[in-house]
């Protein structure tokens, strides 16, 4: 998983949407390192290495180091641009870090026990699928676990009810109560009407 996170660059001179085109021919990845008020470098990297790297969840919200010709760079991604419906990636944003500098996130939700609340008859909502916090590079946390196992029909779960590691904020609970957010409810099962029904039977036969 380690070296996942470990990704090589050449520094590009060539720039402009042709030589764009030229480096994704030649399976590279053009990207932008910037951020910690330095210029911005622009970048090319092997898109094997991109594309695996990206097929891991916590590719999004980890601390990456990138080795721009050799020499490594903290960085977390900020942007990801794929084709529309190539296996492809197309464009990388990457924003360098200070260890001793708070960054902003978005740490995926990982929802537990979901089969037990619904064997009580309910169905699971997912209101977020991530939340927007606030931390140091070293507390950042790769998911973020919601169990809600104990949950009953017409019940919600809003974001003052989450648990998070410390050392994180939430962004949104950060600007008062008022944005405090449901993050997930249950459902009560929809009941077909006697209509709904005889319109089913109807299509069967």
């Amino acid at each position: 998983m380690t070296d996942l996170f470990t990704l090589d660059a050449e520094v590009r001179t060539d720039l402009g949407k042709g030589a764009s085109r030229r480096l994704r021919h030649a399976s590279k990845v053009p990207a932008i390192l910037y951020g910690e008020g330095q210029e911005p470098v622009s970048l090319t990297l092997a898109h094997k290495n991109v594309f695996r790297a990206q097929q891991e969840e916590a590719f999004y919200s980890h601390v990456l180091t990138i080795n721009v010709d050799g020499k490594p760079v903290e960085c977390l991604l900020k942007d990801m641009q794929r084709h529309p419906f190539k296996q492809l990636v197309m464009h990388l944003d990457f924003l360098r870090i200070d260890a001793t500098h708070v960054v902003q996130v978005n740490a995926p939700i990982h929802f537990l026990n979901e089969e037990t609340a619904e064997k009580l008859g309910g169905k699971i909502a997912h209101l977020m699928n991530e939340i927007a916090i606030t931390c140091l590079p070293a507390d950042i946390p790769e998911f973020i676990e919601i169990d809600v196992a104990n949950l009953a029909v017409g019940e919600t779960i809003h974001l003052s009810n989450v648990t998070l590691p410390k050392g994180v904020t939430s962004d949104e609970l950060a600007k008062g109560e008022s944005h405090d957010q449901a993050v997930v409810t249950v459902n009560a099962p929809k009941v077909p009407n006697a209509d709904s029904e005889a319109a089913e039977e109807a299509a069967a036969e």
